[in-house]
């Protein structure tokens, strides 16, 4: 699949800076889903980034920069959305799997065409509501982006994590107001500043627990 040309020396670049060693292949890949996702956006309204010249910061790169957080073996990405930032981590972990669940219909059939195109094979696609959602067994982490509010997530995906599990909330400035607003028995374990290259403006991570997990 082509894209722009400009898009690999961003992405050799940004990996660079932040540390992070891919084989080739895998680079192709995410270029690969970067340019679906493009391509689906003008249909399907998948994301607000419409300009190419950030795409690879704003989606690529920003997914990337929660990795060292990542440790579980099976993710749970709920408001999977455009696969952001679910597809780019399976892409480099593939010895991880990742469940991606979106209640919006165009958005899973955009992501099980990515599944397809891009022979992701450790990448489940589930159509619901995260209320709804049923797993045989809870996820010791579940991550968001872009999805809501702290104080629903943890109220509509609280089932779903494990009892000692985690959020990887991804936010832009620190929600001091969602923080606050946490339902009791949810805390902010720890809240780690992301340096994401090209992008404007500030990014966290925020990771959520139950308050009465002692670790």
């Amino acid at each position: 699949m082509s894209y722009p040309q400009l898009w690999q020396g961003q992405l050799q670049d940004g990996l660079a800076q932040m540390g992070i060693a891919l084989s080739d292949s895998q680079q192709v890949k995410l270029l690969a889903f970067l340019a679906l996702l493009n391509k689906w956006n003008k249909a399907y309204n998948l994301t607000a980034v419409r300009d190419e010249r950030v795409m690879v910061s704003r989606q690529l790169l920003d997914s990337l920069s929660i990795m060292p957080w990542v440790t579980t073996d099976h993710l749970l990405d709920v408001g999977a959305g455009g696969g952001l930032p679910g597809i780019p981590l399976a892409i480099v972990f593939p010895d991880k799997r990742f469940t991606l669940l979106d209640s919006n219909g165009k958005k899973t059939r955009f992501l099980n065409q990515c599944v397809l195109e891009l022979g992701l094979a450790n990448v489940d696609v589930i159509h619901g509501r995260a209320e709804d959602c049923q797993p045989e067994q809870p996820f010791s982490q579940i991550s968001s982006r872009a999805f809501s509010a702290l104080e629903n997530l943890v109220s509509w995906c609280g089932s779903l994590l494990a009892n000692d599990g985690q959020f990887l909330a991804m936010k832009g400035l620190y929600p001091d107001d969602e923080v606050a607003a946490l339902p009791e028995g949810w805390q902010v374990e720890s809240s780690h500043s992301l340096k994401v290259p090209g992008a404007d403006g500030e990014r966290h991570l925020l990771i959520v627990t139950r308050a009465d997990q002692s670790r």
